[in-house]
């Protein structure tokens, strides 16, 4: 491993420390390069007008030496900065190439049309299922002759443990705090939308896709006559997630999409939907808890890991990290009942492989706060998965912003980056890479833990003061990245 090294000054410089050329006997000295100045770190700080913790680390990545350093063993939350960690921690049990596979299986034979037992609809653990798999699925199974099944057409999704939401504290009717499972569709959200007319509202809850839009049951909502709360839920006893919505907030009509709590009914009533519109008939889904037994007669693989890992950098998708780091966990043979589980091994291997000294994760997305990771472990496990190196090829690119805020379209240096968001609380850790080629690794993490403690739980999908809070703090990461380029790019 890579050790990060000691500090390279006690004090941080304001100006470049790039070597300036000597005169030596007989040799033409071109004109020296100006002194390039730089912003004091404590006046950029300053500037932000942040409370709470700030923390950071920056360090050459070629050499591990630490440039810069504040708070940087405090352990903060990472926010969406865990993804960087799940997807090394993924890499590294499951495999660049690995798929997750949905699969059909029956328990008897093929005769007259008809599956001679229970047919079964088994999930892998698949994050990114989607109505329009499924419906090849169904396109398949039709494929094969069959229009029915004498048995019970059932659900499996033990292949994961079942986690009816990501972060509790959260409200409910956030779409991107949903269940996991074994068995997930359409990141485990249904599309809600909503119609005025004379007589009311029309509403409708849906499993759509760009091809195909089969209505559920599984999830119901009831327009009620009030201002305030704006939604309410409740899980209902065969499973339905039973809404309201008050009528004071729909305006004329709209659409958004809400978290499912039982994804394995979700999409046992998807499959029998898209079935019966390609010839085959299936009685409703009933959840099996035992592993799948008979023949797998049709199955969907997913993309591989790699592309599903970019795609969760780039979109910073929850569900997709907890699934993952979930898949990930139970490929090293830890047994896990929750994410709690998961992030603590996650942890241990972040301080076996990476010399993480703080890490504590309860999740693998950070959309809770209660996990916890230092500047320094970050930094640490950038040098030794090595700028260039697969993390680095995974990471979305970041634009680089003035002191003003704006891009800066003319900058000479790029950013490879995770970002992470929660309510008052902005990370974000990476590679800064100058214009020689030259890479930095850094990590800077802020939060103001007790604004964010005072919001009660329907304040925080957005809370007062929050959107200008996380301004500021994305500022003053862009003005240390700026610095950093500055005093040590080159």
């Amino acid at each position: 491993m890579a050790a990060v090294g000691t500090a390279a000054v006690a004090e941080a410089p304001l100006t470049s420390i790039r070597p300036m050329p000597r005169a030596d006997a007989g040799v033409v000295v071109p004109p020296a390069r100006p002194t390039i100045t730089a912003p004091a770190v404590d006046d950029l700080v300053k500037q932000a007008n942040l409370n709470g913790k700030i923390g950071f680390v920056v360090s050459d990545a070629k050499t591990g030496l630490i440039l810069e350093q504040r708070n940087a063993a405090v352990a903060m939350p990472p926010a969406s900065v865990a993804k960087s960690v799940t997807a090394l921690y993924a890499f590294d049990s499951l495999g660049l190439d690995h798929v997750f596979e949905t699969r059909l299986f029956a328990t008897g034979g093929i005769k007259d049309g008809k599956v001679q037992g229970d047919l079964i609809l088994a999930g892998g653990g698949d994050p990114t299922l989607d109505t329009n798999a499924l419906a090849g699925m169904a396109q398949k199974l039709k494929a094969l002759g069959v229009t029915g099944i004498t048995g019970a057409f059932q659900v499996y999704a033990g292949a994961l443990p079942y986690v009816k939401s990501i972060d509790p504290s959260q409200p409910d009717h956030l779409g991107y705090n949903p269940a996991v499972s074994g068995l997930n569709l359409n990141f485990n959200r249904v599309h809600f939308q909503w119609t005025r007319s004379d007589s009311g509202y029309t509403v409708e809850m849906d499993a759509r896709s760009d091809r195909y839009r089969p209505r559920v049951t599984t999830a119901s909502m009831k327009v009620v006559d009030r201002d305030l709360p704006v939604y309410t839920y409740v899980s209902g006893t065969t499973g339905i997630d039973e809404w309201t919505v008050a009528k004071g907030a729909l305006g004329n009509g709209g659409s958004r999409w809400l978290p499912v709590r039982r994804p394995d009914l979700y999409a046992g009533e998807v499959f029998q939907a898209l079935a019966r519109v390609h010839g085959v008939t299936l009685p409703t889904a009933t959840v099996r808890d035992a592993a799948p037994t008979g023949t797998a007669i049709v199955s969907h693989a997913s993309q591989d890991l790699s592309t599903i890992v970019r795609d969760m950098l780039l979109y910073s998708t929850n569900i997709t990290a907890e699934a993952v780091g979930l898949a990930a966990t139970r490929a090293r043979g830890v047994p896990v009942t929750s994410l709690a589980d998961s992030g603590a091994a996650m942890s241990d291997w972040m301080r076996a492989s990476m010399g993480a000294s703080a890490a504590a994760f309860t999740d693998h997305s950070g959309l809770s706060d209660t996990g916890v990771v230092s500047t320094q472990d970050m930094v640490r496990m950038l040098q030794t998965a090595k700028p260039g190196g697969v993390l680095h090829q995974h990471l979305k690119e970041v634009a680089v912003k003035d002191d003003e805020g704006k891009y800066n379209e003319h900058a000479a240096h790029s950013i490879f980056a995770k970002t992470g968001t929660l309510n008052f609380v902005s990370t974000l850790a990476g590679y800064v890479t100058a214009a020689d080629g030259n890479v930095l690794c850094f990590a800077i993490f802020t939060n103001d833990m007790d604004r964010r403690a005072a919001l009660t739980r329907a304040e925080r999908e957005r809370p007062d003061g929050g959107r200008g809070w996380a301004g500021r703090s994305r500022w003053l990461q862009q003005q240390l990245i700026n610095r950093w380029m500055t005093v040590y790019g080159v």
